[in-house]
């Protein structure tokens, strides 16, 4: 394990906030669900088709939210994300307010922008400084987005309770993200660094090399075919739906389902992030000592029965056991397809961008598809269906085992780069395997010499 240095340290808090910033501006406006419902006077499948809005909106953008990182770096990802997200915000809360399902919709469809514009540079960092660091630390990061949520869960049932408007809460939430995002980016993308891959006994490193940014786009689209890569994609994918699907739809489920205010229905959200907040927090212990697939096999075996328990307990007090466990079951799944996309720090970003991907579809694309469900089924008995994907999770729970990176020489560097351009890769010397061509060759010459001595 390594000490990190004052710059690591810096940047690995700075993250944090920004995973906090996330799970605050998330979680505010999941908790209103059930106020934009009523002003609009929407049925739960209407409910449904708009948040699907914004599965559009991210779906349009996943597909290259990695590239964007690779080209141009993570700081203006967030730039660009942090821009969408305030418009998003505002539209959400004055369209309900004027009564306009139009303006909802639009805001809707950036926010789903917004998030997997965001998502993709937030991981890559967190790969980034785990990597630095030397120990498992990314689960840190989403606990620090799970206390987040707890917050804006508990803004959004106080604002309810005191009867705010959706306008003017999430118009000071749009504030507040644009403020601290901004604040944050000095410091936050840590400096460009030479990047070691492990010795292989026989060969040794040595090399100057640096990665152009034409390699660094044409990686990041590597990834996207590569089947472990995909693979653990999948058990993101159905963590991000078990934890999306909870925002999207448990304090609903709660309201409609048990004849309950809108404020235990905030509450009951903030008790599953309360339950996935704890166990991210003891994420690393438990990922250091029995390993990632132990973890997510159990993981998901946890969720399945937090799911089953919420979606047919014959009481509320039953159901709220339910939430916990689901909420436990679905801490560290996301943590740990991260780590596994990064375990290559060759490949790290590239992966980490697909892998977020994956999760971002899922977070935002298949709960509204719930909606439909819940139409005719009813939230809670809709959610429940979420554990047939926590089954094919931890059926493929084997492909997050930690990979040993391969060895091969890095890419040439190419005429189109451009001095501190990169944000992704470093620029600095990175160190690869050497042939052993040059060995041969200082032998052939010796012979030759010897033969014209000989000759002579």
């Amino acid at each position: 394990m390594r000490h990190p240095t004052s710059s690591v340290s810096r940047a690995r808090w700075l993250l944090m906030g920004l995973f906090a910033l996330a799970g605050i501006t998330f979680s505010s406006w999941l908790a209103r669900i059930p106020a934009v419902r009523d002003l609009l006077d929407l049925s739960t499948s209407e409910l449904g088709l708009m948040l699907l809005v914004g599965s559009v909106g991210a779906l349009l953008t996943v597909t290259v939210s990695g590239v964007v990182v690779q080209r141009f770096g993570s700081r203006v990802g967030i730039i660009a994300s942090t821009g969408v997200l305030a418009v998003a915000l505002v539209l959400m809360g004055v369209g309900p307010t004027v009564g306009s399902v139009a303006l909802l919709g639009v805001g809707i469809f950036l926010n789903g922008v917004a998030i997997a514009l965001g998502n993709v540079p937030l991981n890559v960092e967190s790969a980034r400084i785990e990597r630095a660091m030397g120990r498992t630390v990314i689960p840190q990061f989403h606990a620090a987005f799970s206390i987040g949520a707890v917050l804006g869960s508990a803004i959004g049932a106080t604002a309810a309770h005191l009867g705010i408007s959706v306008a003017a809460q999430f118009t000071a939430v749009a504030v507040l993200a644009v403020v601290w995002r901004l604040a944050s980016l000095r410091g936050l993308v840590l400096p460009d660094a030479p990047m070691r891959r492990p010795r292989t006994p026989g060969r040794a490193l040595t090399g100057d090399v640096t990665v152009g940014r034409r390699r660094r786009i044409a990686t990041a689209l590597d990834s996207w075919r590569e089947p472990r890569t995909l693979l653990i994609g999948v058990v993101v994918m159905a963590a991000a739906l078990s934890e999306g699907s909870a925002n999207d739809w448990l304090s609903l489920a709660v309201v409609d389902g048990f004849d309950q205010s809108e404020a235990v229905g905030g509450a009951m959200l903030g008790v599953f992030v309360g339950a996935m907040t704890l166990v991210r927090l003891l994420g690393t212990r438990l990922i250091d000592r029995f390993g990632r697939v132990d973890v997510l096999r159990v993981s998901g075996t946890v969720s399945v029965v937090g799911l089953l328990l919420f979606g047919f307990a014959p009481t509320f007090a039953l159901a709220g056991i339910g939430v916990v466990l689901w909420g436990f079951g679905a801490a560290l799944a996301v943590p740990v397809g991260i780590a596994a996309a990064s375990d290559d720090p060759m490949r790290a970003a590239g992966r980490v961008a697909v892998v977020s991907s994956f999760a971002s579809v899922a977070s935002i694309a298949a709960p509204p598809l719930l909606g439909i469900a819940a139409a005719s089924t009813g939230a809670r008995h809709a959610l429940a269906l979420i554990a047939v994907a926590m089954v094919a999770s931890v059926l493929l729970a084997g492909r997050v085992a930690p990979e040993r990176p391969s060895i091969e020489e890095a890419p040439e560097r190419h005429d189109d780069d451009e001095p501190g351009s990169d944000l992704i890769f470093p620029r600095h010397a990175v160190h690869v395997a050497a042939r052993p061509r040059p060995i041969r060759r200082r032998r052939s010459v010796a012979r030759a010499l010897t033969t014209r001595r000989t000759t002579s």
